[in-house]
């Protein structure tokens, strides 16, 4: 499970670019999706979150998460320098506010891969951010996506399959749900739902 801290969070000026936010519970595919999304949509980019978390394999500093120390994240925080943040599993995730307007501001489309309660906290802030859930097609399958990761303990896979189940509880708050079957065709699905909705000059505002 998780827990945000919803503090008041710097204004973000309305930007030419969206705000597009992506949740799922761990093990969907959200990674390998986004991946996809990229190299078809050279417009889009994604918000390099902050981390307390240490690298898993394969993960770069900068590219995957911009990981820093516990003290670090506490400075950012008290200096309310992310958008929103949240404790998750034991360590802390962080969105830069900064590299979000910088995104806006440049006419990007700017993707925030968060969880549940940062994304209801994003909407508060950014009414017209596009937010999208992405499911497993069963928790059966989801299971089994956590385990060939190989990256967690029996104890561990157990925390991350239960909060995976509450997570996919509060997907009918999202504007659209989309399930993970396919990496292609669930790429193109995501794709064409932002097609439908171009940018309006005000998707990148959150409100003071």
């Amino acid at each position: 499970m998780s827990a945000t801290r919803v503090e008041r969070a710097p204004r973000v000026r309305p930007g030419a670019g969206r705000l597009i936010v992506l949740s799922g519970p761990s093990g969907v595919g959200k990674d390998t999706v986004l991946r996809e999304m990229f190299d078809r949509e050279p417009r889009l980019r994604y918000s390099v979150s902050f981390t307390t978390r240490p690298p898993r394999r394969g993960e770069r500093d900068g590219v995957s998460y911009s990981f820093i120390d516990e003290s670090e994240f506490t400075r950012m925080a008290d200096a309310k320098e992310f958008l929103e943040w949240a404790d998750v599993h034991g360590y802390r995730y962080g969105t830069s506010a900064a590299r979000v307007q910088g995104a806006l501001d440049r006419g990007e489309d700017i993707v925030l891969k968060i969880d549940v309660k940062g994304a209801a906290y994003v909407r508060s802030r950014a009414p017209s951010a596009i937010l999208i859930f992405l499911e497993p097609p069963s928790s059966d399958e989801l299971r089994k996506r956590l385990e060939r990761r190989d990256t967690e303990d029996p104890a561990s896979l157990v925390r991350r399959h239960g909060a995976a189940v509450a997570e996919m509880a509060e997907a009918p708050h999202y504007d659209f749900r989309v399930v993970n079957d396919d990496i292609h065709r669930t790429a193109t699905e995501i794709l064409a739902i932002l097609e439908q909705r171009p940018a309006n000059g005000t998707g990148g505002q959150c409100d003071a």
